[in-house]
């Protein structure tokens, strides 16, 4: 029976050729699309699942709340972890992870004989307490995990990292020399390991807590109000319930941090979140590298599945729009005895036959395209077939679906033709069938449409992230990091030299700058309030010239100066919004005093200035109260304006300036744009897939189009010809067989418009600052798929009719 229908199947492709490949490539393409997003999606979904008992694992969010505004943050202070571990026998085990705010690489040099010989940047370091391997599943290729990082100045590394520095060497006892701001520090090897699988807390290599001066600093803190720098991860004992746990933090925060909160004037709230879903379903602040979005996992699984959709439309339409020519089949099968159970069993079949010949087009497809697909998404993915058995059954499980899906509907059509009606004659392509396809085809190009929408206003959002003004001067700003105290102790020789070159317009130095984050905030208050109204403001720690280099817009005041003696770092320069959350304006803030309350009492600081608001950050978030203090100390970042957009001999001197006072450390730069834009790689990767499968999706639907277009042109053959008989030119003609079908594109627009109006206004939101949805988006949108429905009928329509009525009549 199952031979029966695979060799009826193969026959009916081999007798109807451009239908079945149409219905094939279609379904190719649309599956292959498909398989793409569904080994993107299984890989978001695939974070932190790896580590043993990961439903245990639990991160700690802190709320800090004040009379204005309510933040959360992924990190706690340092004696908290230690207390709650201590408090609550519900927590076997508590992992503490500080990664330096302040620095995005470090640097790694191989010593030997108490020289170096090899030396590079690297990302992605951390300090970890000793309990971390028993909180955190990794492969150990070297090395013990329960005693990895008992000892201060001990290092686990990556297999990446350790064959960077030995090659094929054991690296076991090897010792590297980290230079960051955490001192110039020589650790021992004393593991390397292979990650189990991927993570949020994505390590090149681990350092033991206890080093250096983040080791003092945790030893001595006693605080537990304040200097929210660690993340504290919880693994909780079996059966332990984490909302239960969550019910005691009250009690836990009142015992141990009720005179210290009180002191700061803040409340704090204490919850947890489960590590599998930090991913995707994290929603604070200062996060540990790159967060997905459980948004865009969505929005590119319902992208694939329009796609896929779009190809199973292609084939339900033709396969009905056929079924005049297989209806005298189905009568005959009927007289001979077969059920309509066996004729839906044989429909399914070939459908299925279609569907999985589509597969393996499409596996190869996917092979094809998973290169530049990874180009464009970020990511990493890979495909194995024959070793990849979770994939295998994923794309066996989505061709068998997608076969189910687009076979569905012809195979209960077909079987349910009357056999005396159809072999009389009758009964075909009934008006319901006839219906039907109109409807999918205005189905079809709703999502076409609604995916060209997408596809525009994620572009122009782009755009606009790109060209609006962001309250400094961006382009030409060349950024040198400071990562050592030896560069920083070489700043200001640095400075002297690069101010020789003409190309260059000024140079300072901060501890961070826009684009990247800033963790430093202080509670400052007005002379006459409390602490309890205090307003929190960002701080950035700033030398002289740093917002004049940056092009800051002064509204009052003036900036830091040498000229001014009495320039320290007790003295501010805010922007608008700080100045107004403070209750004054720019004109009468200037000179007025503030107070931040301090461990020993309150501290004075003086207003020298106001700049106008700036975007620090990306446009996703909201301007909030920022202020420049000066400090000698803490500068991270070298600026420098330059005048040209080629400073290829810039770069050459200062390369030569640098390695004449920092022999040792490899010279590193940016170039402050680039930087700025990476605060929107998840939209841009988002836009750029969008608009990579929309193209693929109309190519779908314009295929579709084209089948039913020549199906069209094929049935009315005779009317057309007695309608040229009768002195119809081919311009009326053409406009006949295209109405119906523009008709459709029109309904199709009327369908769109709201449902995309709605769903990329929800991503707007997403943006403090956008764009608007103008009304000529869709009207491009629309005429764009007008016009493709237009051009892919045309070639059937025009040919159809010059057909020569002599030879389309001469059967009557």
């Amino acid at each position: 029976m199952l031979k029966n229908y695979f060799l009826i199947a193969l026959r009916n492709l081999w007798k109807n050729k451009v239908f079945s490949l149409i219905n094939v490539v279609g379904l190719a393409v649309g599956m292959a699309c498909c398989l793409l997003i569904l080994l993107y999606v299984q890989r978001e979904l695939s974070y932190d699942k790896q580590h043993d008992h990961a439903s245990d694992l639990y991160r700690l969010v802190t709320e800090f709340v004040s009379e204005e505004k309510t933040d959360r943050s992924p990190t706690a202070a340092a004696p908290v972890g230690p207390a709650l571990k201590q408090e609550f026998p519900e927590i076997a085990e508590m992992a503490r992870v500080f990664v330096p705010f302040f620095e995005d690489a470090a640097i790694l040099k191989r010593m030997e004989g108490g020289r170096t010989v090899q030396s590079f940047y690297e990302t992605k370091g951390c300090l970890a307490d000793s309990t971390y391997f028993r909180v955190f599943s990794y492969d150990f290729l070297e090395g013990n995990p329960a005693k990895a990082l008992d000892k201060p100045n001990s290092v686990v590394l990556t297999e990446a990292i350790a064959r960077r520095l030995y090659g094929d060497a054991p690296a076991l006892n090897r010792i590297v020399r980290i230079s960051s701001n955490n001192g110039d520090i020589d650790f021992k090897v004393t593991g390397v390991v292979r990650p189990k699988g991927l993570s949020h807390l994505d390590n090149t290599y681990i350092m033991s807590l206890s080093s250096g001066n983040i080791g003092e600093f945790v030893r001595s803190v006693r605080n537990f109000a304040v200097n929210n720098m660690f993340y504290t991860y919880v693994k909780l004992r079996p059966g332990a319930s984490a909302k239960a746990l969550e019910a005691k933090f009250p009690a836990f925060i009142r015992k141990y941090m009720g005179e210290d909160l009180k002191r700061v004037a803040f409340k704090k709230n204490q919850y947890l979140e489960s590590v599998p879903r930090i991913h995707l379903y994290s929603d604070t602040g200062a996060q540990f590298g790159i967060r997905g979005s459980i948004q865009y996992v969505y929005i590119f699984a319902t992208v694939a599945l329009f796609t896929l959709l779009i190809a199973c439309i292609n084939f339900m339409n033709l396969s009905t729009a056929r079924s005049g020519r297989r209806a005298a089949e189905v009568g005959v099968r009927k007289v001979m005895g077969a059920g309509r159970e066996s004729l839906i069993g044989q429909f399914l079949g070939e459908s299925m036959v279609i569907s999985f010949l589509a597969l393996l087009i499409a596996v190869f497809l996917v092979e094809l395209t998973l290169p530049a697909f990874n180009r464009v998404a970020g990511t990493d993915l890979s495909v194995s077939i024959l070793r990849d058995y979770d994939k295998l059954l994923i794309f066996v499980g989505l061709a068998f679906l997608t076969g189910i899906l687009a076979g569905s509907y012809p195979a209960f059509y077909l079987s349910s033709f009357n056999p005396v009606q159809v072999l009389k004659g009758k009964g075909r392509n009934t008006l319901s069938a006839a219906r039907l396809r109109r409807a999918l085809v205005v189905f079809q190009f709703a999502l076409s449409i609604m995916l060209i929408v997408g596809s525009m206003v994620i572009w122009r959002q782009m755009q606009y992230l790109r060209d609006k003004d962001l309250g400094f001067v961006k382009d030409h700003q060349l950024v040198i990091p400071l990562r050592t105290s030896q560069a920083q102790g070489h700043y200001e020789a640095l400075k002297q030299a690069s101010l020789r070159n003409t190309g260059i317009v000024s140079a300072s130095a901060a501890s961070s700058y826009p684009g990247i984050f800033t963790p430093g905030d202080q509670n400052f208050f007005r002379e006459g309030r409390t602490v309890e109204q205090s307003v929190n403001v960002k701080m950035n720690h700033v030398n002289f010239d740093f917002l004049e280099t940056m092009g800051f817009h002064l509204l009052a005041g003036r900036f830091f100066s040498p000229r001014f003696p009495a320039d320290t770092a007790q003295r501010l320069v805010l922007n608008e919004e700080a100045v107004s959350r403070l209750g004054y304006t720019p004109q009468n803030i200037v000179g007025q005093r503030l107070y931040w309350q301090g461990s020993d009492g309150k501290v004075p600081y003086y207003v020298v200035g106001v700049v106008r608001d700036f975007h620090f950050m990306g446009l996703q978030q909201p301007i909030n109260p920022f202020g420049f203090v000066l400090a000698p100390w803490g500068l991270n970042y070298m600026v420098l304006r330059v005048r040209t957009d080629r400073p290829s001999g810039i770069l050459k001197t200062l390369e030569a300036s640098w390695k004449t006072l920092n022999p040792d450390e490899p010279f590193e730069y940016r170039f402050l744009d680039q930087d700025f834009q990476k605060n929107y790689q998840s939209e841009e990767k988002m836009g750029t897939v969008v608009g990579y499968f929309t193209f693929i999706a109309i190519l779908i639907a314009s295929l579709g189009l084209y089948g039913l277009a020549a199906f069209t042109a094929e049935q009315k053959v005779k009317e057309i010809g007695v309608r040229k008989v009768l002195g119809a030119s081919v311009g009326s003609l053409v406009a006949l067989l295209s109405k119906d079908f523009l008709k459709l594109v029109l309904a199709a627009f009327v369908v769109a418009v709201p449902l995309s109006w709605y769903a990329m206004d929800s991503w707007l939101q997403e943006f403090a600052f956008r764009t608007s949805l103008s009304w000529w988006l869709f009207a491009i949108a629309g005429c764009v798929a007008l016009f493709i429905a237009l051009l892919t009928i045309s070639s059937q329509t025009l040919r159809a009719a010059r057909v020569n009525p002599v030879k389309s009549l001469k059967s009557e």
